[in-house]
């Protein structure tokens, strides 16, 4: 049975807040994602021992009716039966309209980020069934933390990143079938001024495409395109980042909603924080879903599905998988003013 929380402060806009699982056959889990199909939501994460071991994989888990199916193991790192390496960071996508193209899940697998490679795994039945995992091109990961965005045209365009020699470096990469073929942007940052991973692409109306990302520079980044193939300087916003991922969405109201660790402390993934702007510039305090110091939440994944709602998920102290509904016509918005949160 799922267990819903009790929030000490209620607070505008957040409507439910429950556990996907209580318990699961692994120790550790992290990297949530989720997603709508026609058949309901979708989420997946990686679960194991722990984060970097071989015998982490991608699990699964589907919401029928009000309900999340115990989770189940979709996909490993096994290479041969004596060579197997852990997975990492699942993202899921359903082509819009919802039928237009199959259910995406893209995962990386390798020993580390430096060395892992992109893999990609399609379903036509909302997550029930999936094809056999296929390795991307050499040099393509697909999305590495955070959804892609589609345009009018069918693209898509996934927000990607390296961790290689040359330090922490964004990058940009399309497909227009399905993901068979690729085109890759070169990297946006040199990896030595802003060190910058995992990328969230948002449409600012009028302004072009904006993608928010993780750094170790101590704040989010940010930078912007007008085509998704040239991009500008990439600089650093007033919000904090401890070096932990975050995501955002492009509501159907064109408003912008970004949750994020508003902590910029290294590893302090608390606490966990829900962010709105409209112009894509200036941000409001929306929500804190999550506040205990020396805890760990994180690697936020949300979406806004048809019926208006948003959907967050996240780690919770890495034994969970937390997942949040949110109701963006009712947060009560406070100014953030040089990136500190209002009390």
């Amino acid at each position: 049975m799922l267990t819903a929380t009790a929030f000490a402060t209620p607070q505008p806009g957040l409507i439910k807040s429950e556990f996907i699982f209580e318990t699961a056959p692994f120790p550790q889990c992290h990297a949530s994602t989720i997603a709508e199909t026609k058949g309901g939501l979708v989420a997946a994460w990686f679960g194991g021992t722990r984060e970097r071991n071989p015998d982490v994989g991608i699990w699964l888990s589907r919401c029928v009716g009000e309900k999340w199916t115990p989770p189940v193991e979709v996909s490993n790192g096994i290479i041969s039966p004596t060579n197997r390496f852990p997975c990492w960071n699942p993202v899921l996508y359903q082509y819009q309209p919802v039928g237009a193209g199959p259910l995406l899940l893209f995962y990386k697998v390798g020993p580390n980020p430096s060395t892992w490679w992109g893999m990609l795994m399609t379903s036509t039945d909302d997550g029930k069934t999936w094809s056999k995992p296929r390795r991307l091109p050499d040099g393509i990961f697909g999305p590495i933390k955070n959804k892609p965005v589609q345009f009018g045209n069918g693209d898509l365009l996934c927000p990607s990143s390296t961790e290689g020699t040359n330090g922490w470096q964004v990058h940009f990469e399309r497909t227009s079938d399905f993901g068979r073929t690729w085109t890759s942007t070169p990297p946006v940052n040199d990896g030595k001024e802003i060190s910058a991973i995992q990328p969230a692409i948002l449409f600012c109306p009028g302004r072009g495409l904006l993608a928010l990302g993780r750094t170790k520079q101590g704040k989010i980044f940010e930078i912007w395109s007008s085509d998704g193939e040239t991009w500008g300087k990439m600089t650093l916003t007033s919000l904090p980042n401890p070096n932990s991922g975050i995501d955002a969405v492009t509501l159907k109201d064109e408003r912008q909603i970004l949750v994020y660790n508003h902590n910029a402390v290294p590893k302090g993934r608390s606490p966990l924080n829900v962010a709105i702007s409209r112009d894509c510039k200036t941000w409001q305090a929306a929500l804190v879903l999550e506040d205990e110091p020396g805890s760990e939440f994180s690697y936020p994944a949300v979406i806004q599905t048809s019926d208006g709602l948003v959907h967050v998920t996240y780690t919770w102290k890495r034994r969970r998988i937390k997942h949040v509904v949110i109701d963006p016509e009712k947060l009560a918005l406070r100014p953030i003013v040089n990136g500190i949160w209002p009390k």
